[in-house]
């Protein structure tokens, strides 16, 4: 049977809301060693997502060569001046095959995970791939080592 995404996706969810200043956000991310952090409305609604990246350097920072716009760390833009809205995400009941390739085709490090209902329960990240490949490797060397015995 394949591997669900439930079975490898990290269930503690960190969110902030559309309000939350780029400067807090930032540093959230750095005290709990996250990359991705979903962002979500006062329902609980998944209504974006920013990378570490956003944070780091907003693409509207360098729209063209000609123009520069200077950017600091503040609070005083907010996380809703720089998160993706149009946002990618897996279900806990999708195959981790599905979820590589809807990562893969869509190039990012990172989905949130929606149960049935469309609740935010996970993430799935590069970081949560790699433990099931490890896993799956595991397996593939403790079956070889059985068929040698037989």
């Amino acid at each position: 049977m394949p591997t669900k995404v439930s079975e490898y996706m990290t269930p503690k969810v960190i969110t902030v809301e559309p309000h939350t200043g780029l400067r807090e956000a930032f540093f959230m991310m750095k005290d709990e060693a996250i990359r991705h952090l979903p962002v979500v409305d006062a329902q609980g609604d998944l209504v974006g997502i920013v990378s570490d990246r956003e944070l780091r350097r907003p693409g509207w920072v360098d729209e063209t060569p000609e123009i520069g716009h200077e950017y600091q760390l503040t609070d005083d833009l907010l996380i809703q001046d720089v998160m993706c809205t149009d946002v990618v995400s897996v279900h806990t009941y999708d195959t981790l095959s599905r979820a590589i390739g809807t990562i893969l085709e869509h190039q990012i490090g990172a989905a949130p995970v929606l149960n049935k209902s469309g609740e935010l329960v996970g993430m799935l990240s590069a970081v949560d791939l790699l433990k099931a490949f490890q896993d799956s490797l595991e397996h593939q060397k403790t079956q070889k080592k059985k068929k040698a015995f037989v």
